[in-house]
């Protein structure tokens, strides 16, 4: 095998010799690979300015989270296409996702259909509203997310402009043959009539070509254009003609004027946010024209775990643009793409001129990131409450944790493990259970143990073996996952034990290691790393929290009860019990001194409240005499 083949796996073990050979050989040229699995089901595309060199990269030495683990692990075979440039490689892989719509490919999806404006590619040319996209040469406009807002706009486009409202078949040749008749809307004088000849077809495309630029935001000059020739009709005396277009000019304006102002320079743009949460994104697009917001679109994004946020924006402008007529001259962005250079070629040559991608950190731009943002975060939160709303859903946490973990069932139960001492002293530890995701107080416990020195292994072992030796002695459920607070050392000591009990291998077990948030498996010697956006290690991160909690305030109440009973229990008539109660109420010595005998009493009783308040007194009064 060659020297480029062995460098491609220092971690990973390509399946077979002829995998490896075909990597160690693919192209450098740009193209599209397939991955696929043992079943010869594609698993994943994916699009590269080198095919050998992206392919390559999957199987380097390099921090991996478990998703993109998991893909590795399945990869059997990779099939790749050669094409002429990048841009021919986006298009691709745009169809081919939409095609085989691969596992771990990041989809996107929208929670419902919105329509879209449609300017039909025929000689006469006609505008209406559609929610299919045919690629016949049509321009289209949207999608619109306000159904109110699209009626207005196409019936001011049609106050505006004399367009047709028929669908005729029409052409020069069969408008010379007199084919069609004028209808109504002729004679109400919302169409001139070109299925007869009354108007050319240059006047009307010109008609559509205005539309055109109001549809894309270019109000101003549309306004421009109406009032040039108003004056220039007026001048030559043609009021009735000039009297028109002004009443166009008027609706055109009133249009214009509902418009929200986004920002003061009347500059063309788009803008682009992300949010996330654990296995879920969404991102939002503001269409900007001439310093107004003319339309706004989101996007659900699904199997975005194991991709950074540079891949998912760079993703999603991709799509977006390769799906859209327009390409304004300014793009602003939430996160830096992942090939901003990529990007800016490829959009530019769409456009036909240069692209200016920016990543705003102050100013007018920031502002519209942090509103896109809101809008995102939003609607990540509405989609969470839609999958809570389904009936028997399992909490996201639960059923992340499911996912990241690979558990054969989810983990509805789940008990963790911490444990507490002062320079070897005062071992104890706690037992924290959670029920879907929830702490369940009731089945909180917490433990006095019994080792000698500073040793947390040993005492691991021992707060786990009580734990379930008597959970199985009393035939009580057992959990479906257990946590131990600690890394490897921790984890190693309480497999032992539960392997004793026959139960390693039954309940799965896991360590958090607080360090770096590393979660440690049995038998794994590299750490499972999750994203911080993760559902999952955020559930992780609260129960070892709260079994952190549990620990300490016992130990702490074990310490203070030691310090504080040494002088309340040497007072004759003053048991353990009642310097317990006595500690717990009031918290100190010192609040139990300045504590009148009558608040004392509700608490220990009348005897021995009078006996503590006697005690006090007398030192006080030894104090004094001294």
């Amino acid at each position: 095998m060659s020297d480029e083949t062995n460098e491609l796996q220092p971690n990973y073990i390509l399946p077979t010799m002829e995998l490896a050979a075909k990597v160690a050989n693919l192209p450098t040229k740009p193209g599209i690979y397939q991955f696929k699995n043992e079943n010869g089901l594609i698993i994943y595309v994916g699009k590269a300015k080198s095919l050998r060199n992206r392919v390559r990269s999957y199987f380097q030495n390099r921090p991996m989270d478990a998703k993109t683990k998991a893909l590795i692990n399945k990869i059997i075979d990779v099939e790749v296409i050669v094409t002429d440039s990048e841009v021919e490689a986006l298009l691709l892989e745009n169809n081919l996702i939409k095609q085989f719509k691969p596992r771990y490919n990041i989809l996107l999806k929208d929670d419902r259909s919105y329509p879209y404006i449609r300017v039909t590619n025929e000689e006469f040319p006609r505008i209406f509203s559609t929610r299919t996209v045919i690629r016949d040469g049509s321009k289209y406009f949207g999608p619109y997310t306000d159904g109110r807002y699209l009626y207005y706009l196409l019936k001011t486009l049609r106050t505006i402009f004399p367009l047709r409202s028929c669908d005729l078949p029409l052409s020069d040749e069969l408008i010379t043959e007199k084919k069609f008749k004028v209808c109504l809307d002729y004679h109400i004088k919302r169409c001139e009539g070109p299925c007869e000849g009354f108007v050319n077809r240059s006047q009307y495309n010109e008609y559509i070509t205005q539309s055109i630029k109001i549809l894309n935001g270019r109000t101003r000059e549309v306004e421009a254009m109406l009032e040039t020739k108003m004056e220039d009709l007026a001048e030559n005396l043609k009021f009735e003609e000039a009297a028109a277009l002004r009443n166009r000019l008027h609706h055109l304006k009133e249009y214009t004027a509902k418009q929200k102002v986004m920002t003061t320079d009347l500059v063309d743009r788009d803008v682009f946010a992300l949010s996330r949460d654990d296995d879920d994104a969404c991102a939002v697009i503001f269409a900007i024209r001439d310093g107004k917001m003319i339309g706004k679109r989101h996007f659900y994004v699904s199997n975005s775990i194991a991709q950074n946020d540079e891949h998912i924006i760079q993703h999603i402008v991709e799509k977006w643009y390769m799906e859209t007529d327009f390409v304004p001259p300014e793009i602003v962005l939430s996160h830096v793409p992942e090939d901003q250079d990529f990007l800016s070629d490829i959009l530019a040559k769409k456009r036909g001129g240069a692209i200016d991608i920016t990543i705003p950190k102050v100013g007018d731009k920031k502002k519209l990131i942090a509103m896109a943002i809101t809008n995102a975060d939003f609607l990540i939160r509405e989609l969470h409450l839609q999958q809570a709303a389904r009936e028997n859903a399992l909490p996201r946490g639960v059923a992340s944790l499911q996912r990241d973990l690979r558990l054969e069932k989810p983990p509805r139960k789940i008990e963790c493990f911490d444990n507490s001492h002062f320079q070897g002293t005062e071992y104890v530890s706690s037992m924290v259970s959670f029920s879907d995701g929830r702490p369940k107080k009731s089945d909180y416990r917490k433990y006095k143990i019994h080792v000698d020195g500073n040793d947390d292994f040993a005492a691991m072992q021992e707060v786990v073996s009580r734990r379930y030796t008597r959970v199985l002695e009393e035939k009580t459920e057992l959990p479906d996952l257990i946590m131990i607070d600690g890394g490897k050392g921790q984890l190693s000591a309480a497999c032992a034990v539960l392997d004793t009990l026959g139960l390693l291998g039954k309940i799965p077990v896991i360590g958090l290691a607080k360090r770096l948030e590393e979660i440690f498996l049995p038998n794994q010697s590299d750490p499972l790393l999750l994203p911080k956006t993760s559902t999952s290690l955020r559930l992780l991160q609260s129960i070892r929290d709260e079994a952190h909690r549990f620990a300490i305030t016992y130990h702490r109440l074990l310490r203070d009860k030691r310090t504080f009973q040494t002088e309340l229990t040497g007072i004759t008539g003053v048991g353990e019990k009642t310097a317990q109660k006595l500690l717990i109420t009031f918290g100190s010595v010192e609040n139990i001194r300045n504590t009148p005998e009558t608040e004392l009493a509700k608490v220990a009783g009348v005897k021995s409240a009078r006996v503590i308040k006697k005690y006090f007194e007398d030192i006080e009064n030894e104090v004094t005499e001294g």
